[in-house]
């Protein structure tokens, strides 16, 4: 396998502010996010010649055109629903690693509050990655996110007796560090209780075990190895990245086994190119959707053995202070739904040692993951 550890590095990140009722359009958004990420390490806009758009909306003729780019020479959408952030940046490293391109820009945005999201559910339309769930579930009432995944959390309740106060420990972990990022929407703390009251959407899940619907921009900036040593900040380096399919991806209950996610395959291919074991992770940022994801995840990535991310999360294991500080920034359940490339952001922050007073002490390695879809994954180590 073709080895792209520590070849590439972030450089910079920006982000804008986050709400449910942005004013301006996506890609007015998008470049802000965009400019503030070049502005971070201090390059010029012409210094990008390599773009990754979001899966959605604005396309890379946009930034052409609204920043005057002379010499675009690579690009690319990565289309995996909420895994795409980081999955770009396995498509940003082996153009940069090939010679393809020097300087990448990857970015993401999202009105999922004021324009209703990535999914409009009208009758006789789907997304082409949706077409069999399409068929065979929408007729029965199936229609959303929080349906189709409720399926594989009942199951893994079933299965290993996960229980709806270990999701709401993840609820509580999320809430308690967006109180602590001045750019997080919900800022009210929460407890257990709080959560268990919280009324049902779709059995099992509560209204907080579920995202948010926000809006948003987040963009990151990345080089090479040799490039990243002159620039402005730390260089965050890319140890390890890789993306993986669940078995019948675009159909959960087509599965031998539904509680098992596409970052089961990516996760060791991350380790390996990292070098290193899943131990030697100081900060994870975890696509967040809904609580049970992040419990899955975990088991799926290694933290602990499938069945045992209920009791994994209790006790403030994912909290900071605890032994695997998880979604620092507050995450897509209190912080912002951007469709992850926010979790980017809040990793590298931590690794440069500018997280604030969510600052993880001493963090060196972090892992970031992505979920998309009906379970596809893709994860990235990074290290300062």
């Amino acid at each position: 396998m073709f080895n792209l550890r520590d070849k590439t590095a972030i450089v910079g990140i920006g982000e804008t502010e986050y709400s449910r009722n942005a004013p301006v359009s996506l890609l007015s958004l998008e470049l802000q996010a965009a400019t503030s990420a070049i502005e971070d390490v201090g390059l010029s806009i012409q210094d990008i010649d390599g773009i990754i758009p979001g899966f959605m909306g604005p396309t890379v003729e946009d930034f052409v055109t609204n920043f005057g780019l002379k010499d675009l020479r690579y690009t690319v959408t990565v289309r995996l629903g909420g895994a795409s952030a980081v999955a770009s940046l396995q498509s940003a490293a082996m153009a940069i690693a090939s010679g393809v391109a020097q300087t990448v820009l990857c970015v993401t945005g999202w009105k999922g509050c004021s324009e209703g999201g990535i999914v409009a559910i009208t009758e006789g339309q789907a997304l082409p990655m949706m077409s069999v769930t399409h068929n065979f579930e929408f007729p029965f009432g199936a229609l959303v996110p929080v349906q189709w995944y409720a399926l594989q959390a009942k199951r893994h309740i079933y299965e290993y007796g996960t229980t709806s106060r270990q999701f709401g420990a993840v609820a509580v972990a999320m809430r308690k560090h967006a109180m602590l990022n001045p750019k997080a929407i919900m800022k009210t703390p929460i407890t257990i209780e709080d959560h268990q009251n919280s009324r049902m959407i779709t059995v099992p899940f509560r209204l907080l075990d579920c995202c948010l619907e926000s809006d948003g921009a987040a963009a990151v900036v990345v080089t090479s190895a040799e490039k990243a040593r002159d620039l402005k900040h730390r260089p965050v380096y890319i140890m390890g990245v890789a993306e993986g399919h669940p078995d019948f991806p675009n159909y959960i209950p087509g599965r031998a086994k539904i509680t098992e996610l596409g970052l089961k395959k990516a996760a060791p291919r991350a380790l390996v190119m990292a070098g290193i074991t899943i131990n030697d992770i100081d900060v994870a940022e975890i696509y967040d959707c809904f609580t049970w994801n992040v419990i899955c995840q975990l088991e799926d990535l290694g933290f602990c053995k499938k069945g045992e991310g209920g009791p994994f999360v209790e006790n403030g294991r994912i909290e900071l202070g605890g032994d695997l500080p998880v979604n620092t920034h507050g995450g897509l359940l209190s912080q912002a739904h951007i469709l992850g490339m926010n979790h980017v952001v809040e990793a590298v922050a931590q690794l440069r040692g500018d997280a604030g007073l969510a600052q993880v002490k001493d963090a060196e390695i972090a892992l970031v993951t992505g979920y998309g879809d009906l379970g596809d994954g893709s994860v990235v180590i990074l290290r300062r």
